[in-house]
């Protein structure tokens, strides 16, 4: 066997695949041939304006400080205490009851609006049988863990009225309708056994 002898490929020296000639347009379109001017690109930890002041406002050079000290010092609080907080409070740490106040709070305040708004009656309850259409308030939920479609969005009263109980809601009736979970709607429908609510009409905020 003949041994042959490879020429060693590198990075900084690789090895072209086909041998340049006259006719081959491989040293035309070296990238030497477009920018043989430019100069190599300098070093990141070789900079010299590291820690440079490009602008400044005011002066800031040699501060005076002069004060008397904290002695007579009173803190007086603006607002109800409800508002400001007076001891320590853990951040981003909700208590489930807390939550569930603020949501009730919610339902009652946009239900006033939709009242107001569509000149709406007293609600009534979700769970108690209606054979004349009623109009009572809460808001959208899914029966199940999956997505949210027609046969699966349940109405949670409102703490007042319908002491957060659920009902199923039967939107077979209504000509177009977009609800999410978690949305706050009144509703307009009858509820003949207490189990299911047929909607008639759909009041958004």
């Amino acid at each position: 066997q003949r041994s042959q002898k490879r020429s060693n490929s590198t990075p900084e020296n690789p090895r072209p695949k086909r041998t340049p000639c006259s006719h081959s347009p491989y040293v035309l379109l070296s990238p030497s041939s477009f920018s043989p001017s430019v100069t190599p690109s300098q070093k990141y930890t070789a900079r010299g304006s590291r820690g440079e002041v490009v602008a400044s406002f005011g002066s800031v050079e040699g501060p005076s400080w002069s004060g008397r000290g904290g002695r007579g010092c009173t803190l007086k609080l603006f607002g109800s205490p409800e508002e400001n907080l007076t001891k320590s409070y853990k951040f981003m740490f909700q208590k489930v009851l807390d939550v569930r106040e603020v949501l009730s709070w919610r339902i009652e305040e946009l239900g006033d609006a939709l009242k107001s708004h569509h000149h709406l009656e007293d609600f009534a309850s979700v769970l108690l049988p209606a054979q004349e259409p009623v109009t009572v308030l809460g808001q959208i939920g899914c029966d199940s863990n999956g997505k949210l479609n027609a046969k699966s969005v349940v109405l949670e009263g409102d703490r007042e009225h319908s002491s957060g109980g659920q009902v199923p809601l039967d939107l077979s009736e209504l000509k177009e309708y977009s609800l999410f979970p978690g949305q706050i709607v009144a509703l307009e429908g009858t509820n003949s056994t207490g189990r299911k609510m047929v909607v008639s009409k759909l009041y958004e905020v």
